[in-house]
């Protein structure tokens, strides 16, 4: 057995798109365009509004936030809940008292085959 280290002190800061107080550690790239990333939001954190390159599913696993589309309102988001992007659509994040995030990005992901769909925003 191995034991690895996901948090910030092995991650990147993330400064694109006007992004702020948001560390990105890789967690897996797979041959099959599947990239999973776990992201910490600060408190006054954000990630800029961006164009999804691949679909994006957004998992809080700790603390609240807020997610937003291409029209800028901000849906509050919290622990257990997640939100989705298709490819090509405008978003960003960010959290007043700060945020634990996966973030799994790939083509064909289907949040709806497995999760509970809270709204569609």
């Amino acid at each position: 057995m191995r034991r690895y280290r996901f948090d910030p002190r092995g991650g990147r800061s993330v400064e694109a798109f006007g992004s702020s107080d948001v560390t990105a550690t890789p967690l897996q790239h797979t041959p099959a365009r599947l990239v999973v990333t776990a992201l910490r939001v600060e408190a006054g954190g954000r990630v800029g509004v961006h164009e999804a390159t691949l679909d994006q599913l957004f998992l809080v696993v700790e603390g609240h936030g807020w997610v937003a589309g291409p029209d800028g309102a901000r849906l509050p988001l919290g622990a257990g809940e997640a939100a989705f992007w298709h490819a090509g659509e405008h978003h960003g994040a960010g959290s007043d008292k700060g945020m634990s995030v996966i973030v799994l990005e790939g083509e064909g992901l289907e949040p709806q085959a497995h999760l509970r769909v809270l709204d569609d925003a």
